[in-house]
């Protein structure tokens, strides 16, 4: 068996191409001048071996060659497997620079300028699982090697796979079984840098990825101790790869204000860390010290890893006369306070300043207000949901509506009727029963089309992202 390793670079791979199949044989494509160019087109990854009829490791080769093609067609796969005669087709076998026999080479999206040179074995457990590996990744080529110089260069002395990359320690090597799942699994961990910048570029990966606990650096690039501070984040990130994504926001940048607005954050507030979940209820956390050394951020990792870190909620300061108007106002402090009163049936609007549809509920809402500012037992609120986070209370989309009746078991009942006056009247003198709905009938009008507010569509976004 040849000697082999298996190079992973980091590049972009093209668009899949379709087109009828050559003639078979034994289930490898005979191909010629003719109908080269065709299979190119029509199979993304294409393994094409030149050879001659009386060379005897040619003849060697065959049957495992076949075997291998036989494989991967039954399986499905995308790569396919093709011969040709090269003493016959001499043209391509100058083309491809053919100096011996068999020549293999490996051709990616029908690309003829620079096929790599494959000379390890094609039915090697090994090899197959590389190949189904990079098969499922479409932003990383994978390249074959077994030149000696190869080896000494990067010092190998076995084969192994290597997966090559342009920042932290520029390389890592796998360890372990050789697996399709395996090797997926290892360049997710290891594809994306300890610390990775937040830009409309990189964002994708980041959202994209399977890790969703992502710790966040609020940092302005223009500090001056702004290398060391970034250099203690990366010096923590090291012992928390693959479990927490560390991720570096230039808060002085225009586009990351919003970023900043949604963690409750404003610049002059940076540096500051902040921690977040991405699962299907977002929960932000922020650390017991502002102090951003490696030692500190550790810590608090470790302790939110242990389930040692309670969630962070934002709370605006609570205005002196947020009881004087029909419509009350709640923020983070006073909303357990107001909204599980025993004595009040509480009806309280969770909107957002910059939301189109919040702004033409706002009128009826303070009709609202007006019409039971002297009830007994009925309290209208609103709270901004954007500065202010409650435990009870997860809002998906503005605005929310939710009831909070009178009583000690703290009920919580969606409002899903008509956003009108008499609809809202209705619902209230009902007891919460008439236009009472679930969470799954909601309309979602956060995501409803905007087109007059421009700053909406990026708070939705941010949203989106986050």
């Amino acid at each position: 068996m040849l000697r082999r390793v298996l190079l992973c670079l980091a590049l972009a791979v093209l668009t899949r191409a379709g087109a009828a199949a050559p003639e078979e044989e034994d289930h490898v494509l005979v191909l010629h001048k003719g109908n080269f160019e065709e299979a190119l087109a029509a199979h993304k990854y294409l393994l094409v071996e030149f050879y001659a009829p009386w060379c005897g490791h040619c003849k060697a080769l065959a049957p495992e060659y076949a075997k291998a093609a036989g494989r991967l067609k039954a399986e499905g796969s995308e790569i396919r497997l093709a011969k040709v005669d090269a003493t016959e087709e001499s043209d391509l076998a100058q083309q491809y620079g053919v100096r011996g026999y068999p020549t293999i080479k490996f051709f990616k999206n029908g690309d003829t300028a620079a096929p790599r040179e494959y000379t390890g074995d094609v039915e090697s457990d090994f090899a197959k699982q590389f190949l189904l590996a990079a098969e499922a990744i479409d932003d990383i080529p994978f390249g074959i090697t077994s030149n000696s110089d190869v080896f000494s260069k990067y010092q190998l002395d076995k084969d192994g796979v290597v997966l090559f990359k342009k920042f932290d320690e520029g390389r890592n090597n796998f360890e372990g079984d050789i697996t399709k799942d395996k090797l997926l699994d290892f360049i997710k961990h290891n594809q994306l840098p300890l610390v990775i910048e937040f830009t409309e570029q990189t964002a994708p990966k980041i959202f994209g990825g399977e890790i969703k606990t992502h710790i966040l650096l609020f940092l302005p690039k223009s500090v001056s101790d702004y290398e060391s501070k970034l250099s203690n984040f990366k010096k923590a990130a090291e012992h928390f790869k693959g479990k927490i994504l560390f991720i570096f926001i230039d808060s002085d940048h225009t586009d990351n204000q919003r970023i900043l607005e949604f963690f409750g954050l404003k610049k002059e507030e940076c540096p500051a860390v902040r921690l977040i979940t991405l699962e299907e209820e977002m929960t932000k956390y922020k650390p017991e010290s502002d102090e951003l050394t490696a030692a500190k951020i550790e810590e608090f990792c470790h302790r939110f890893l242990e389930g040692k870190i309670k969630p962070h909620l934002m709370s605006q300061e609570l205005p002196e006369d947020w009881d004087k108007q029909p419509v009350k106002v709640l923020v983070g402090k006073n909303f357990e306070e107001v909204a599980f009163d025993e004595k009040k049936n509480v009806f309280v609007e969770f909107y957002a300043p910059w939301c189109g549809h919040c702004k033409q509920l706002a009128p009826i809402w303070d009709k609202l207000g007006e019409t039971y500012k002297d009830h007994e037992n009925v309290v209208i609120a609103k709270m901004d949901s954007t500065a202010n986070e409650v435990e009870a209370v997860k809002v998906h989309s503005f605005p929310t509506l939710k009831f909070f009746p009178a009583g000690a078991d703290r009920a919580v009942i969606d409002y899903n009727g008509e956003r009108t006056l008499d609809g809202f009247k209705k619902f209230l003198e009902s007891g919460g029963q008439d236009g009472a709905g679930d969470d799954d009938d909601l309309e979602d009008l956060e995501e409803a089309e905007e087109p007059d507010l421009e700053e909406d569509d990026d708070q939705k976004a941010v949203k989106d992202e986050l």
